[in-house]
Formats: structure tokens, C-alpha cells, sequence
């Protein structure tokens, strides 16, 4: 039977598929996968910040379990390393490990008591500035401080952080955390005199940050951050992979990724070798703190003149509005984490996140329903104001790199067994 011809004006012909198929970001770059609606979908931020298409190189990516996000971010660091590109990766639940033997590298395992250091007081070596140093560091150690107290600092507090540093700073030429707890505990005469006080006084109000900081040299974080960093660490090859898994059902995890985040920061910028990929995976362990929120932030907004692109990985979308409460700062900081991202990959979200999702990411009410019923591998890209849908594609050599349900299929075997 013949199908009848459609008919349609010559103002409406443009909106006619297959005439309308959406052109993509171009052809330079790592390739995803399949649009929807289009062709191959390739994707590359530094070149779109060249090109004037992003403000920001920054992305987040959303998802539930099991609907593809960890495969899509893997093989993105994966692809990104053809071109000379390398992925520095904190990895809170020890899973980026496949992926970094491929490379030829083992992750830097941190655990309490082990053998590994990190100094996240580490200054990057291509800074010129000792005063902006010290400040960074400072900033640093008042996120861990006040993410811990569940408070503010006081301003007595603050100031006798600032002079802790700048103590220990003094006393050697790398600074670590237990020389910043020495000065608190025991502020020099001068740290003291500078503010118009005595040394009794500066330690007594400024005991509880002096506290909550030696959790991390003699407490029960010990043996991570409490020295200096540790000799034969390479950082020359295409990644580097901070695994955190021992640590990671603890209640100061967020803290902990702080600081290593913080270490990773300092290497980088110290190196200056060439665009890297910053993937902080399990993000909403940093969010829950205002502090090292604001602190994620301020690094957030540094990218562009770090040549660095920032990846946030979250499950739900509401997991930056859950971060505090309602017209919170803490809300307000991750937010402004989302703004600074001018890439959003949502992966299918539970169907109570539609709303949430539609208010926060700024979809259209088609968007809106489709978050909630995408299938396993698909996602919803929204890059500078553009909406793309991406299957993303495995090659048959990327699957033993993002075979997250490996310890699954085992334990099912071994129950079969049994």
C-alpha cells in the first residue's frame, strides 16, 4: 500500500525531519557515543573553550546506580589519555583501579596507619607569592577545621589558623600538619604579641581548631596528611589515582577528600604540563560541608587558569539542594558548583528528581519527563544552553575497565556453587 505524501509549507520545511537533525560540537575531540537525533556525538572541552562555544571547561555528571555514569566517565578519561590529556582522579570508592593498571600505573592507596603520605600543605612549585601560599593554605585548613566543629570559626580562631601557618611556614621550608598543631597548641611569643595578646590566651581560644586538626596527625585519621609527602611518587604518567576506599565509610570523609584533593591541586599547578582532567567522583561527600564546599568552589572557579577541566560526579541531581537547608549557603555554594559548569550529563534519575531536576538544571518540561525514562547508557546532555540525548558506545577492550558489578557476578557464581 503506498504511503501518502507529507505535505508542508516552505516555512515549516526546516523544522521537517530529517532536515533538522541537530549538527553536534563539531568533529575534534573524544567520541561518546551516538546522538539520538544526529550522528556521532564528540565531545572535547578544551577545544569548545578555545572555540569560544564554553566559558568554562567544568562538568558534572549525574546518575543512579547501574544506568552507565561510571562507565561513561571512565572511558572518557580513557579516550581523553589519545590525546595527550591526563586524568588526576579522587577516588573515594576504589574503583578507578582497573583503569589505572591500563595505564601501567597502581592507584596511591590511603588508609589510616599506612605507609603512604600526602602533604596537603604542599605549596606548588611554580608559585612565586609565599603570602598568597600561606593564605591558600590557611583556607585550607579553616574548610577542615570548621567542616569538623559543624561551625564557623571565630574570628579568634581564623587568626590563630593564619598564624599557625605562618609559624610553621617559619620552622621549615615544607610546613605540615603537625607543625600547624604545635603552633596552636603552643603559639610563639611573637604569634601572640602580633595580636595583642599572650600566648595562654591565643591556645585557650583557639584549643578546639588545635583539637580537630590533630585527628589528622595523632588521632584517629592518623598516617594520610601528617607528614610530608612521601619520596618515589610519580607523577608523570597519564593519571593519577587517589584511592580513599579505606576511609571511605567514615563520617570525616568529605575532610579527607578535602585533603586530598588539596595535594592534587598543589601538584598540578606545580607541574604545568598540559591540560588535565580533574574528576572528584562521589562529590556529595564535599558538599555536605559548607566549608569545604566553599573551598570546592573557589577551585571550581580556578580551572581556567589551572588548564585544568574539573568532572563532579553525583547520583541525583538533588543532591545539591539537599546539601543544607532550604536558601542555605551551603545550597547557595553548590549551586554556584553547577553554575561554573556550563556541562551537565544527567543519566537516568529516580521519579522523584524530575522537578528537582527540570529547577535546578533549567529543562524544558520534554526534558523533564525524559530524566526520568532514560534506558542504561543514555543521558541527556546539556552543554552551553544546547540539549543533546547520547547513547554512549563501549568498545569491546573498554569493558574490563568499567565492570563495576565484577564482585556481583562472583558472588553470584559462588552462591550458585554453594
Amino acid at each position: 500500500m503506498a504511503v501518502a505524501a507529507h505535505q508542508t509549507t516552505t516555512r515549516h520545511l526546516g523544522a521537517a525531519y530529517p532536515f533538522a537533525a541537530e549538527d553536534g560540537l563539531g568533529d575534534e575531540g573524544v567520541f561518546v557515543g551516538r546522538d539520538l537525533f544526529g550522528g556521532a556525538f564528540v565531545y572535547d572541552p578544551f577545544v569548545l573553550y578555545r572555540s569560544g562555544v564554553l566559558s568554562n571547561p567544568n562538568m558534572v555528571v549525574f546518575g543512579q546506580i547501574g544506568r552507565g555514569k561510571s562507565a561513561f566517565v571512565k572511558t572518557y578519561l580513557w579516550r581523553q589519555s589519545v590525546f595527550g590529556r591526563r586524568a588526576w582522579i579522587v577516588d573515594p570508592k576504589g574503583e578507578y583501579g582497573a583503569l589505572a593498571r591500563a595505564w601501567g600505573i597502581e592507584p596511591l592507596a590511603l588508609r589510616p596507619g599506612g605507609a603512604l603520605r600526602l602533604n596537603p600543605l604542599d605549596a606548588p612549585s611554580a608559585e612565586g607569592d609565599p603570602a598568597e601560599v600561606s593564605r591558600r593554605q590557611a583556607e585550607l585548613l579553616a574548610s577542615v577545621t570548621a567542616s569538623t566543629l559543624e561551625r564557623p570559626l571565630t574570628p579568634v580562631e581564623r587568626t590563630a589558623l593564619d598564624l599557625a601557618v605562618a609559624d610553621a611556614s617559619g620552622r621549615a621550608s615544607d610546613p605540615t600538619l603537625p607543625l600547624v598543631v604545635d603552633a596552636l597548641l603552643a603559639p610563639s611569643p611573637d604569634a601572640a604579641a602580633s595580636v595583642h595578646t599572650d600566648t595562654a590566651q591565643l591556645a585557650a581560644e583557639s584549643r578546639h581548631v588545635a583539637l580537630e586538626l590533630r585527628r589528622l596527625v595523632s588521632g584517629d585519621l592518623q598516617g594520610m596528611f601528617d607528614g610530608p609527602t612521601s619520596k618515589g611518587i610519580d607523577l608523570g604518567g597519564p593519571a593519577v589515582v587517589l584511592d580513599l576506599s579505606a576511609v571511605y565509610h567514615s563520617p570525616a570523609l568529605g575532610v579527607l577528600m578535602t585533603c586530598a584533593s588539596a595535594w592534587l591541586q598543589a601538584a598540578l599547578v606545580g607541574r604545568r604540563s598540559g591540560p588535565v582532567v580533574f574528576v572528584v567522583d562521589e562529590a556529595w561527600a564535599i558538599l555536605r560541608s559548607v566549608a569545604v564546599a566553599r573551598w570546592l568552589q573557589a577551585s571550581w572557579k580556578l580551572s581556567r587558569a589551572w588548564g585544568v577541566a574539573n568532572v563532579a560526579v553525583l547520583h541525583r541531581v538533588s543532591d545539591l539542594s539537599s546539601a543544607g537547608a532550604a536558601g542555605s549557603e551551603q545550597v547557595g555554594l553548590s549551586k554556584g558548583l553547577l553554575a561554573d559548569s556550563e556541562t551537565r550529563v544527567v543519566y537516568a534519575q529516580p521519579p522523584g528528581e524530575a522537578s528537582a531536576a527540570a529547577e535546578l538544571l533549567g529543562l524544558s518540561s520534554t526534558e523533564e519527563e525524559l530524566v526520568v525514562r532514560l534506558g542504561r547508557g543514555v543521558a541527556l546532555w546539556k552543554v552551553a544552553g544546547r540539549a543533546f540525548l547520547v547513547r554512549h558506545r563501549l568498545a569491546p577492550a573498554e569493558l574490563s575497565l568499567v565492570d563495576t558489578d565484577a564482585r556481583m557476578a562472583e558472588r553470584a557464581v559462588l552462591s550458585v556453587q554453594a
